[in-house]
């Protein structure tokens, strides 16, 4: 490294040298204030870039014993700074006169006593930089000090004076910490935040601030109201995914519902909640979009069940072909046991080709075969067929099945049953 540093200094020299050799010199007020100025600013950025920051913050320093420029002196004590030279800092400082007016020497060593720990020392001075710049940061720079000192209260207070006059969200944000974290003072933190929200509006930087407190509060209620408040600037899913998070642990789902109803996200949930709350109408739109945009073929099925759970008339012809059209091109494509079953019952219960009906029946049977409900369907079917010895052999076994007694399972049994008698007593 040291050598590719000598290299590229005497490579600037040497043109340099050729350029003053070319050119006469003749002084203008403008000029350099010394020759090598040019090259010592390239040098030291240069050193800067190689993370030298010892030698370029000398290369800096000679340019301000050379120029007597305060921006080469500001230049050089940073690098001290980057290169952890705390002492050397102050001790330059200190070399310089009227530091109280001077911004940067200022701030450069307040900062340079704080990582020294000599927080008492530079209180003093970071009280008068932020009297000089009025600047956001330098404001909370003292503030540091202060907490450095665990001066807690009169860092609150100190902030406080400030925001009166300067209500910037940083400023509040670093009274609330305060309080909240070193004051122990939980709720006033809260309220300061709230109130600050609810004049100045709720930015995503103090809504998530709050988010942050009523989480740690579990505070459920609050929580939910600042992420509805954060949605509202930002329609960003992750927060949408918390909200609806919230809202199923407090089994709020009427108003998880119409927040997504609202906002028309998370498709497949709505559609969820709709079959919960059996809105079976709304259940069948919802699964057609959501068919339409995914090509999902099971999407597909449920708007054509959703379609004849909804229909107030059960026998209408054309409900019923919209129905079955559905089912059997589900079923082509993937034989599903709800959909074999559901397209079968139908086929069977409506007369529209029972045969038909009970081929669909055992196919789902080979899928599970112990199914009560697919036992059911296909006793139905004898029954239809006027086999009633069949259908009824069949639901015994039903009977000794998990969901056997189902009330519409017993009902057919019942039906059944007769049947089987009026049957024996014909013959």
């Amino acid at each position: 490294m040291l050598y590719s540093i000598k290299l590229f200094l005497i490579t600037i020299l040497f043109f340099s040298g050729c350029s003053a050799i070319s050119e006469p010199s003749v002084k203008k007020g403008h000029e350099k204030s010394f020759e090598y100025e040019d090259v010592y600013i390239m040098t030291g950025l240069y050193l800067e870039e190689l993370q030298d920051y010892n030698s370029s913050s000398k290369m800096f320093e000679t340019l301000f014993l050379e120029t007597n420029k305060k921006e080469y002196l500001y230049r050089s004590l940073k690098n001290d700074l980057v290169a952890q030279k705390f002492e050397r800092v102050v001790q330059r400082v200190d070399l310089e006169k009227n530091i109280e007016d001077d911004y940067e020497l200022l701030k450069i060593k307040v900062v340079a006593l704080i990582k020294l720990d000599r927080a008492l020392e530079a209180k003093k001075l970071a009280i008068r930089l932020g009297e000089i710049s009025k600047n956001i940061d330098d404001y909370l720079l003292a503030a540091d000090v202060y907490t450095k000192l665990q001066e807690y209260e009169n860092a609150v207070a100190y902030l406080e004076n400030i925001y009166v006059t300067n209500p910037h969200e940083k400023i509040i944000d670093r009274i609330t910490t305060i309080m909240y974290v070193d004051l122990d003072r939980k709720k006033d933190a809260i309220t300061q935040l709230e109130a600050h929200s609810r004049i100045y509006s709720c930015s995503e930087f103090i809504c998530n601030k709050l988010i942050g407190f009523y989480s740690n509060e579990n505070d459920l209620d609050a929580l939910l109201s600042t992420y509805l408040r954060v949605y509202k600037l930002n329609e960003n899913v992750e927060i949408a995914k918390k909200i609806i998070q919230i809202y199923g642990y407090k089994r709020d789902y009427k108003s998880m519902r119409e927040f997504l109803q609202e906002n028309k996200i998370d498709k497949e949930l709505l559609l969820q909640l709709y079959i919960q709350e059996k809105d079976y109408k709304k259940a069948t739109s919802i699964a057609k979009e959501l068919y339409e945009e995914t090509k999902n073929i099971m999407f597909l099925a449920q708007s054509a069940i959703f379609e004849y759970e909804s229909s107030k008339d059960k026998n209408n012809k054309k409900m019923l072909d919209s129905v079955v059209s559905k089912l059997k091109e589900v079923v082509k494509t993937d034989k599903d046991a709800m959909s074999l079953n559901y397209l079968g019952y139908l086929l069977i219960d409506h007369d529209i080709d029972i045969k038909q009906g009970m081929k669909y029946i055992e196919e789902v049977l080979k899928i599970d075969p112990n199914s009560a409900y697919y036992l059911d369907s296909l006793a139905w079917g004898y029954y239809k067929l006027k086999n009633c010895k069949e259908a009824l052999k069949i639901m015994k076994r039903v009977q000794k099945l998990e969901g056997g007694d189902n009330e519409e399972v017993l009902k057919h049994i019942e039906m059944i049953e007769k049947c089987n008698k009026n049957t024996k007593g014909m013959k």
